[in-house]
């Protein structure tokens, strides 16, 4: 789908796969989602990150 929506890494746990995706809008997720035919059943935003480097 191009530059504007880019799979970062995924999560495995049981019977689930968690998508961490960079892209501009939920709408963009679920575009992709539909093209690769794989659910985007809920779509989070995150908004911070946290690991070691950001720890005081």
């Amino acid at each position: 789908m191009g530059p504007e929506v880019q799979w970062v890494q995924s999560y495995v746990r049981g019977d689930k796969i968690y998508f961490v995706y960079v892209a501009p809008s939920e709408a963009a997720v679920r575009e992709h989602a539909s093209k690769g035919g794989f659910p985007a059943n809920k779509i989070s935003r995150v908004v911070t990150t946290m690991d070691p480097t950001t720890a005081e």
